[in-house]
């Protein structure tokens, strides 16, 4: 079973990568971009054969090593 995570910085937390994501787009010509922030994706494979049950564990694994709770938050976008 397939499991989908993004992790982004929560929205008042400085994100340096995107700002210099947004000018080098601005830089190319893109000028109608307002903001970039950039995150972190996550496929993991579990041998879980339960939605739920395999939902639950990654949700703990974000909680718990993915995702820094203080300043990023999480969302669990697919469950395959």
């Amino acid at each position: 079973m397939k499991v989908s995570v993004i992790i982004t910085l929560k929205k008042d937390v400085l994100d340096p990568q995107g700002k210099v994501i947004h000018q080098t787009l601005d830089g190319m010509g893109y000028k109608d971009i307002d903001e970039v922030r950039q995150g972190k994706y996550f496929e993991i494979y579990t041998k879980e054969n339960d939605l739920k049950k395999a939902k639950d564990k990654v949700e703990e694994m974000c909680k718990k090593l993915l995702a820094n709770l203080v300043i990023e938050n999480y969302k669990i976008i697919d469950v395959q």
